[in-house]
């Protein structure tokens, strides 16, 4: 639980700054080597959703809203395969390769879900989004286990 303050259970940023600025700046070279901030958006609200991470979803639904995705997006984001019509082939790739790099199921990301990716990629948007995925990932854990309080870094 959050302190009685409602402030998180530590202050990871202040803490570890040797691990939070590095990984604050390959987040952002991340995001900008892709180059499509609305989707980079898009992938870092659905694994903050698949991780459980409401301090991450609100900021990134904050920050979509703010670069031009729609509500109606924003909200069947969870469903994404099931609204057909409200994804691009390419924003669809991005996700699916999202969902199978934060679960992980097999163990593996299944080729077809690279391959799918690939197609809509060159290779240096994929590296960029392969790297933009797993640093979501690991800000989601980090501010799951330190339980950081929505809006509590705006």
């Amino acid at each position: 639980m959050t302190a009685a303050d409602g402030s998180a259970r530590l202050d990871f940023h202040q803490l570890a700054p040797g691990i939070y600025q590095p990984l604050l700046a390959a987040h952002i070279a991340a995001k900008k080597g892709l180059g499509d901030l609305a989707l980079a958006e898009l992938v870092l609200i659905r694994a903050s959703q698949i991780n459980h991470c409401a301090f991450c979803i609100d900021m990134h639904v904050k920050d979509a809203q703010r670069a031009g995705v729609s509500e109606e997006r924003i909200h069947l984001l969870d469903a994404w395969e099931e609204a057909t019509g409200h994804y691009t082939a390419r924003e669809q790739a991005a996700l699916a390769l999202t969902e199978a790099v934060t679960v992980l199921t097999d163990g593996f990301v299944p080729d077809a879900v690279y391959e799918r990716a690939a197609a809509h990629f060159d290779e240096a948007e994929l590296a960029h989004l392969i790297a933009l995925i797993t640093t979501i990932n690991m800000w989601n854990r980090i501010n799951v286990a330190v339980r950081q309080p929505i809006g509590s870094l705006s």
